[in-house]
């Protein structure tokens, strides 16, 4: 037999309370005595009382709701890094008996649809997803009061508002460093594109990481797209066209790294050996870097890794801790990415021309 429940009606009349009574006693409101709160929770638990979302909504002005906004853009929807970072979000929200609305929309709609999400009460708060370096959510959201975390960070000083972000610039950096330590004049940069605030970070680490060794920028070892795994293959082919190509190369992500593993694997070449590769690692979910390695213990990829699962469900704590203690202090985490050795590194191997001539 189903189990049987009750509703609020109901369970009003076992107590002969009125329903106003018996959902601020559920919901912990002070007028209400401790004695009567506790009658009505043994109530709810005898009777298997279950409370209706709308209902709920109406008591505590909360919907238990967290909004996501995705842009109808190319590269957004088709990034598996978001699929991840929703993953460890989901998580958050299961545990604090949250649920998420999924809101993709045409870039040009954006704003129209924060403000009905505010002016409906469709939500609690919202997730920035991808902030730009001239981001205009952040102000349009402190505007009409909408709860909110940036996954990220917008560009420009003010940054008077709760955010985790990865230390890009740091990350590459260090990763830029270690490939000039290891002999590597030539370095190119196979970056995400730079008018995500992300990728601005991490071509500003690149750059200062050259300048520290006394390495000349080349901006022809630069590139900026998608970052899928043909944007990989093709800038890898590009690069060791070049007369003087790259002996290392950086990625703003693990999918175009792949892509180069592919484009040196046709030209006969191995990663580390013949042409170092180094790239950032969100550890997605569905990739894992050992997996190709003959040691469990050393990847195959050289990475600067941070896990966005875990920033998923850090950005939807950090969120979820700020609706229910309507506090409007900002919380502010920047993570460190930690530097895995693998095995596409090595000290530097300078390419022949004849092999520029080859691919030419």
């Amino acid at each position: 037999m189903p189990e049987k429940f009750v509703n609020l009606k109901q369970l009003s009349e076992c107590l002969g309370l009125s329903q106003t009574t018996v959902s601020r006693a559920l919901n912990g409101f002070p007028e209400v005595s401790e004695k009567t709160r506790q009658r009505v929770l043994a109530a709810a638990a005898e009777f298997n009382y279950r409370p209706s979302p709308s209902a709920t909504s109406l008591a505590t002005g909360r919907t238990r709701v967290i909004g996501h906004v995705v842009p109808l853009s190319f590269h957004r929807m088709i990034n598996p890094h978001f699929s991840d970072f929703m993953g460890g979000a989901s998580e958050a929200y299961a545990r604090a008996g949250y649920d998420m609305l999924i809101r993709v929309v045409r870039e040009e709609e954006e704003e129209s649809v924060y403000r009905d999400f505010a002016r409906r009460n469709r939500v609690d708060g919202v997730v920035v997803h991808g902030p730009l370096v001239d981001e205009p959510r952040i102000p349009l959201l402190k505007s009409i009061g909408l709860p909110f975390v940036v996954h990220g960070r917008g560009g420009g000083e003010a940054l008077d508002y709760s955010w985790l972000d990865v230390n890009s610039r740091g990350a590459f950096l260090r990763a830029t460093e270690f490939l000039a330590d290891l002999g590597h004049r030539r370095i190119a940069l196979v970056n995400g594109l730079e008018t995500m605030n992300f990728a601005h970070r991490r071509r500003q680490g690149y750059e200062t990481g050259l300048a520290a060794r006394g390495i000349d920028l080349d901006p022809a070892l630069i590139t900026s797209e998608d970052m899928v795994e043909p944007y990989g293959y093709r800038a890898t082919l590009q690069f060791l066209a070049l007369p003087q190509p790259p002996t290392a190369i950086l990625f703003s992500s693990v999918l175009p790294a792949m892509g180069a593993v592919r484009a040196l694997s046709e030209m006969g070449l191995r990663p580390g050996s013949d042409v170092s590769l180094l790239t950032f690692d969100d550890r997605l979910s569905f990739l894992q870097s050992g997996a190709a390695s003959q040691s469990a213990d050393i990847p195959f990829l050289t990475a600067m890794r941070s896990s966005i699962w875990q920033a998923g469900q850090r950005v939807a704590e950090m969120l979820i801790h700020q609706i229910e203690s309507k506090s409007e202090d900002t919380v502010q985490e920047l993570w460190e990415a930690e530097l895995v050795v693998g095995r596409s590194t090595a000290p530097c191997k300078e390419l022949s021309r004849s092999l520029a001539k080859e691919v030419s």
